[in-house]
């Protein structure tokens, strides 16, 4: 395939930003996307330009590094990850756009790379379980019912990409601190900090300058993992009963 790809260049955060415009060609279907942009990147450095910077890392839909907006969509036109997104989704001749996470709380650190860092303070507020150091417990040494553990399970698939923020049209992380604090709010573990973890979830959510949930749904739409939008709601209840019961 010969593709022409319109590709964000910016220096750092304070420098202005510009789409640059590149063509590729011998582009395999079964290539994947990031396969792509690295081809493109040799194509650069030959040519003595500088190379385009995106992240990645495990390349195979685990570990949620890649974050590139491709077409207007996060992660492109399947509900994939960006590494897991392969050039059989595109025609030859085609052209497409690709551009970094929007997003305040993400700042542009180069090109199509930005800070998440914003998701670690999160996680650093309440996203943990307290527990004394020692050997690991029996797995079963506390049962927990069936329901419970398919809710953790379906919450803790949450790989922290940051495609339901860019995908809202507030720059919300509701979805991602709901992910977070429903897998541990759930599980007998977490009970002791339940309340506690939600307030402080949040409340560090809001002064990271992300944006209020309106529930679009864009960021359901545009999670790889699927991560359900009940899962907000599930979390409003939780901090709503945090709050009445700090208030007491």
């Amino acid at each position: 395939m010969r593709l022409t790809l319109r590709v964000w260049r910016q220096k750092n955060a304070d420098a202005p930003g510009a789409m640059s415009t590149y063509e590729v060609d011998d582009i395999s279907a079964d290539m994947s996307f990031l396969e792509m942009l690295d081809t493109l990147n040799e194509e650069l450095i030959l040519r003595g330009e500088e190379p385009v910077a995106f992240d990645h890392d495990c390349r195979e839909g685990i570990c949620g590094a890649c974050s590139l907006v491709i077409n207007g969509d996060a992660h492109g036109p399947e509900r994939t990850t960006t590494c897991q997104l392969h050039m059989r989704s595109f025609q030859d001749g085609d052209t497409i756009d690709i551009e970094p996470w929007r997003a305040a709380a993400f700042p542009v650190v180069k090109d199509l790379v930005v800070d998440r860092s914003a998701f670690d303070r999160i996680i650093q507020a309440g996203g943990y379980i307290s527990v004394p150091t020692g050997s690991a417990p029996e797995a079963h040494a506390t049962p927990v019912p069936k329901a419970d553990a398919d809710h953790a399970f379906e919450h803790a698939e949450c790989i922290g990409c940051g495609a339901c923020v860019a995908a809202c049209p507030n720059g919300s992380a509701m979805l991602f601190t709901s992910a977070k604090v429903n897998h541990l709010n759930v599980l007998p573990q977490g009970a002791p900090e339940r309340e506690t973890r939600v307030l402080d979830m949040v409340r560090v959510m809001d002064e990271e300058g992300f944006g209020g949930c309106t529930l679009t749904g864009e960021c359901a739409t545009a999670c790889p993992k699927g991560i359900p939008l009940p899962s907000i709601a599930a979390m409003n209840k939780e901090w709503l009963r945090a709050t009445r019961k700090a208030r007491r």
